[in-house]
């Protein structure tokens, strides 16, 4: 099968938080895996790497007690300190890649926080059709990140 379905999302949020902080979630290692991660209650995560650079790697996989195996696989395209993050990933199910994206994160002085603009375009592969679960799963993990930054 050789079907492409083309999808694309902006999810906005402010965080009562200063950017450099909410810039940090994204770039410190340890910052980004308190809220960057498989639900602890359904799947134990196998491999975390990152290297956050520009033509630098990150990589997630998750074995979920379901049986399924997740692998979030991303380079970095542009870091602009405190501004923007651009990064193009993989992700692939049970060892079958069912997506390419470009995700573009921006960051932005709002009152006495941070305004961040998430957007994404993705391109779902052979079938893989995603019937909104990537935004929803990313709208989750914006609520994560703001958990994070309240902790």
């Amino acid at each position: 099968m050789t079907r492409a379905q083309h999808g694309s999302f902006t999810i906005e949020r402010v965080y009562d938080a200063p950017v450099a902080l909410v810039f940090r979630a994204w770039a410190d290692k340890e910052a980004k895996a308190r809220w960057f991660s498989a639900p602890e209650e359904l799947a134990v995560e196998t491999i975390r790497e990152q290297n956050f650079a520009v033509g630098g790697r990150d990589r997630l996989r998750a074995d979920w007690k379901s049986g399924r195996v997740t692998d979030f696989q991303c380079e970095y395209r542009d870091i602009v300190e405190n501004a923007r993050i651009v990064y193009v990933y993989d992700m692939y199910a049970d060892g079958t890649k069912i997506s390419v994206s470009l995700a573009t994160v921006t960051f932005e002085k709002s009152g006495k926080g941070t305004k961040l603009t998430v957007t994404e375009q993705g391109v779902f592969l052979d079938g893989y059709d995603d019937a909104g679960s990537r935004e929803r799963g990313t709208n989750e993990l914006m609520d994560k990140l703001g958990r994070s930054l309240q902790a």
